[in-house]
């Protein structure tokens, strides 16, 4: 099981303001930052719910491949509500919400790039 995942960002102020208004409807909030002082390098920013960061961006510059992350979503609605927050937030569209049967019968997702083109996903696996 994961504890936690990070990946560094290009800008790291655009990036958490992205993030904080993205994953808002997943019930995700910025949970604590660590400083570059405190690090010893780049600083972080952690996010999660219930107090536990488990998806943190960092400001040590972009990659130069992008990474895919999937969050849970408890419904469908949840990931509907995902997708526009996340397109409000500068998000770009890359695969709005909807059945994905290719993966299984119920496999509601939706996608969209971050600022630094890394694919973000809200994923329910639950019937209707």
């Amino acid at each position: 099981m994961i504890d936690h995942l990070g990946f560094p960002v290009s800008d790291y102020e655009r990036a958490k303001a992205f993030y904080s208004k993205a994953l808002a409807p997943l019930g995700y909030s910025l949970i604590m930052e660590v400083t570059q002082e405190q690090t010893g390098h780049d600083a972080a920013a952690g996010f999660g719910a219930d107090g536990k960061p488990d998806f943190w961006i960092g400001g040590e510059g972009a990659l130069n491949k992008p990474v895919h992350v999937a969050i849970a979503a408890k419904d469908r609605a949840t990931v509907d509500a995902f997708y526009k927050a996340a397109t409000a937030a500068g998000g770009r569209d890359n695969g709005a919400p909807g059945i994905r049967p290719h993966y299984h019968a119920n496999y509601y997702g939706a996608f969209v790039l971050d600022p630094d083109g890394h694919n973000i996903e809200a994923v329910c696996h639950a019937p209707e």
